[in-house]
């Protein structure tokens, strides 16, 4: 590719970013690799983006919004008449992707982890998002009566998403290929599930 760096959008560097990370992986890429597939100078690159940190938390940004969040949110939108159980789901799913893509996506995945490390405002953002989408659930499940409204309806996302973190957060990856991951989390998700619906129950 030959392109004159001031016809050259964001997009199209974090696409060719993304070319070469999983080329050569996170650690190996510099923002020189992402300049020569483009054709032009690195120094064009630093023009959209400051440094390669920045380029690196832009394309994990977009990576986990295209591959995580969106997928997600077609679960959010669906119609339901058990909103406890779309939240099972939900989570179930959100465990499935993550553990797909750190199989199947190794190199982008590794990015993401060590940027979870890296920038805490763009990790608390995408978890946020996260949060926000269970939250829609949770009310819903409320307002079916089907979860009993024991605190804010934020607070109790983030405290499922907290909960169920081993299953899902990229430091865990190493115990994923356990063979009692589903068992746990099945074992876990009973113990969620007696709490969101105690007084439902009674």
């Amino acid at each position: 590719m030959n392109k004159a760096g001031s016809f050259l959008s964001k997009t199209e560097i974090m696409d060719a970013a993304e070319q070469t990370l999983r080329r050569f992986g996170p650690d190996k890429t510099s923002v020189t690799d992402v300049a020569k597939l483009l054709g032009v100078s690195h120094g064009t690159l630093y023009r959209h983006f400051p440094s390669k940190a920045a380029l690196r938390e832009a394309v994990t940004e977009r990576w986990l919004e295209e591959q995580i969040v969106v997928p997600l949110d077609q679960i959010v939108n669906a119609p339901t008449e058990n909103a406890l159980a779309q939240l099972r789901i939900y989570i179930a799913r959100l465990i499935e992707l993550k553990r797909h893509y750190a199989e199947q996506d190794s190199e982008m995945f590794k990015m993401y982890a060590d940027v979870t490390m890296e920038a805490a405002e763009l990790i608390q953002l995408h978890i946020q998002r996260i949060i926000d989408q269970m939250s829609i659930l949770i009310d819903r499940g409320v307002q079916q009566n089907r979860i009993v409204q024991s605190a804010e309806t934020g607070v109790l996302a983030r405290t499922i998403f907290h909960a169920t973190s081993r299953f899902h957060h990229p430091a865990h990856a190493y115990e994923w290929q356990s063979a009692s991951t589903r068992q746990d989390f099945d074992q876990l998700w009973l113990l969620l599930e007696q709490g969101l619906t105690a007084s439902v129950l009674k």
